[in-house]
């Protein structure tokens, strides 16, 4: 019998590059094409109504099941629109987190993972923008403005394919692996057909190596390559900060990732000279209830801001948080938003 851990990497394997496994679940992928075509054609015309926020909304999304690097985009699209005067807020699912039926709004760095889902506590902590949670995100928009009436645009974290709150701009992020088999779950990665991505706003590839700038193609949707940029480490008990090179080279270091994909933070790591023994990877949205890192002999352990939020509750002195920043081949990626959303007209 397969052990569970060859099993995900056979399916892996089948998602990227096709095989017997994916050739047999193909008719359950085309019961996956109908529900989806059957629901998109359901909220177009409007036999299901979509809420309409009085702002503008822009999600940022994926096709591909799992992560993509939609967090650190998140952040920076925050961080790029209020450079250009607006005055953003973040509504997302709050996953891990038990809601309930009422959603949740929070900001600033003390939003506990709990409560709020570690992403959105993350993207609070770092961006200072207000966040609201909740699985049905029209819900958490209109808490958001609720709560803060002055918020002019709202960024979902994920909710491509949230249909029930209507967008104005809709932004996928992907990453090395692409569209994979191009087939829809389960027989292949995609949540909605690859043809999907000609209709969004623009397509921001997560390629992981830095890149130099470049001009964006007219045609849409908008192509931009993104890379995650680490900048120095910081120790989460304690708050003191070392400069990333400090631990290249040195034996003793580990390092432990609960996101997406844990092989691009480790390769991050290598990157920076950094050879972690061991490499934990761990599921995504790991809770830490209990420390993995018990037993390890390791003087420094590095982890991703998303395992830090939760980390902090485990007092481990050896814990060290390496924070990325998205970087861009499109030096205009967050103008052109900006203008796009100047354009629209007023709905307040």
């Amino acid at each position: 019998m397969s052990a569970p851990g060859s099993s995900a990497t056979l399916l892996a394997r089948q998602w990227q590059h096709g095989g017997w496994l994916s050739t047999l679940l193909l008719p359950l992928s085309a019961l996956t094409a109908w529900a989806v075509a059957r629901k998109r054609a359901r909220y177009r015309d409007g036999r299901l109504p979509a809420y309409r926020a009085p702002v503008p909304v822009v999600v940022i999304g994926n096709v591909y099941v799992g992560g993509t690097g939609k967090t650190p985009m998140v952040i920076a699209t925050v961080e790029g629109l209020r450079a250009r005067g607006f005055n953003p807020g973040v509504v997302s699912r709050g996953y891990g987190a038990k809601i309930g039926p009422e959603p949740r709004v929070g900001q600033g760095a003390a939003l506990a993972a709990s409560a709020f889902g570690d992403e959105p506590a993350l993207i609070a902590r770092v961006s200072g923008a207000p966040v609201s949670v909740h699985p049905k995100r029209a819900l958490a928009a209109q808490a958001l403005l609720r709560a803060h009436p002055d918020v002019d645009v709202i960024v979902s974290d994920d909710g491509l394919q949230h249909l029930a709150l209507a967008r104005d701009v809709e932004i996928v992020v992907q990453d090395e692996r692409g569209i994979g088999n191009g087939r829809l779950l389960p027989a292949g990665p995609l949540r909605e057909p690859a043809s999907r991505l000609r209709e969004v706003d623009a397509v921001v590839t997560n390629v992981g190596v830095p890149g130099p700038p470049e001009a964006a193609p007219a045609a849409r949707p908008r192509q931009a390559r993104m890379w995650l940029e680490p900048g120095d480490a910081r120790q989460i008990e304690g708050g003191a900060t070392r400069p990333l090179a400090a631990f290249a080279g040195r034996p003793g270091v580990a390092a432990a990732a609960g996101i997406g994909n844990p092989q691009r933070f480790f390769a991050t790591l290598r990157g920076a000279g950094i050879t972690p023994e061991p490499a934990l990877a761990l599921p995504d949205h790991h809770d830490y209830a209990q420390s993995p890192f018990r037993d390890w002999h390791a003087e420094s352990i590095l982890v991703t801001s998303k395992d830090a939020i939760k980390c902090a509750a485990l007092h481990d002195a050896r814990l060290w948080e390496v924070p990325v920043r998205a970087r861009y081949s499109d030096p205009q990626l967050f103008e052109w938003l900006a203008q796009a959303l100047r354009q629209l007209p007023a709905r307040r």
